[in-house]
């Protein structure tokens, strides 16, 4: 029999509870030997809920030869940092979206990720879901045709008291706003599903709803890979939240992407459904979603580990989606 890959989960926050229960779900195929959080209030709090052992020791976990690979969760202003320790003391690492603060920052992870030649991913689930994954077959294909048009909406909430929480909603701790915090994931799926050769005009804004350094109200007028025109609009300030959607007009039909559901609508006069899992976290209850996409993730990078190749969502592919968000918001500032 194989060995079961040893994993460590580094950073405790609520970002860990569906990677938690996913590897529970795997424990046939990877054993967490390490939860990691510096604060031992929170690593007591965590080792209530989840059978893992816990610690306050990251250096004697990098040290452990029974750690194969690293699952970091904490802010992403430190996801260089920590996952550069990581890859190199010889783990393989899947990091939480976004990929680090800034592209430049981004750029230094996915390189030295390279050059130690271990696994690398980013947590971007939102590829993994039933839906998305038949909606990208479908485009493929070639059953919806030829992208003629596309659209892409998040009217997400977040209370004020979610900014009021030390470091949200800024640069120093997030790297961004709505658009790299919260819109990263459906601007990521979008991204894989038509691709984006270029960023019309952008608008960029701090609503009154909330208090907060950066954006959070971002629209663009964009062009697919084909050059198709494609609208975005991304927001948290839509109360009380809904969920985010994706629309594709094709020369064979219409896709109609609203979180996890999705309906296909052929000329020829054929429909399809696929139903959602369940919530995607629009709401004030950002942990309002179903874990089976998390799972996807981790049971990806798994097999990439052991076949020897890239994740479905490598570090260059999470790269391009916040390079892309950075032309989005440089071209905001030119007009604004």
């Amino acid at each position: 029999m194989t060995r079961k890959l040893g994993i460590a989960v580094i950073g405790l926050g609520p970002a860990s509870l569906p990677h938690s229960k996913s590897l529970l779900d795997l424990a046939g195929r990877a054993e967490v030997r390490w939860a990691v959080s510096r604060t031992p209030d929170r690593a007591k709090a965590y080792a209530q809920q989840f059978p893992f052992p816990t610690t306050t020791d990251l250096d004697a976990v990098l040290a452990d030869p029974t750690v194969d690979a690293a699952i970091v969760l904490t802010p992403p202003s430190s996801h260089l940092d920590v996952s550069a320790l990581c890859l190199e003391a010889g783990k393989h690492v899947l990091v939480e979206k976004p990929l680090e603060l800034t592209s430049e920052r981004g750029q230094r992870l996915v390189d030295t990720a390279r050059r130690t030649g271990k696994t690398f991913g980013v947590t971007l689930q939102h590829r993994f879901r039933p839906a998305s994954l038949r909606l990208k077959a479908a485009l493929d294909s070639g059953e919806l045709g030829s992208v003629e048009a596309a659209f892409l909406t998040v009217p997400w909430w977040r209370p004020q008291s979610y900014y009021d929480e030390p470091g949200r909603g800024t640069l120093a701790r997030d790297g961004g706003g709505v658009l790299l915090t919260q819109a990263i994931h459906s601007l990521d799926l979008f991204r894989s599903l038509v691709g984006v050769s270029k960023v019309v005009a952008a608008q960029a804004r701090t609503t009154a709803i909330h208090r907060m350094e950066t954006e959070d109200y971002v629209s663009a007028l964009l062009e697919t890979g084909n050059g198709a025109p494609a609208t975005l609009v991304t927001t948290t300030a839509a109360y009380p939240g809904y969920p985010e959607r994706i629309e594709i007009t094709g020369t064979k039909g219409f896709a109609s992407l609203i979180g996890g559901r999705l309906r296909l609508a052929f000329l020829d006069g054929r429909e399809e459904v696929v139903e959602a899992e369940g919530s995607t976290g629009s709401g004030a209850n950002i942990m309002d979603f179903p874990h089976d996409a998390h799972r996807a993730v981790i049971a990806d990078f798994l097999d990439a580990i052991e076949q020897g190749r890239d994740p479905a969502v490598s570090g260059e592919e999470a790269l391009a989606s916040q390079r892309l968000v950075d032309e989005i918001l440089q071209a905001a500032r030119r007009t604004a």
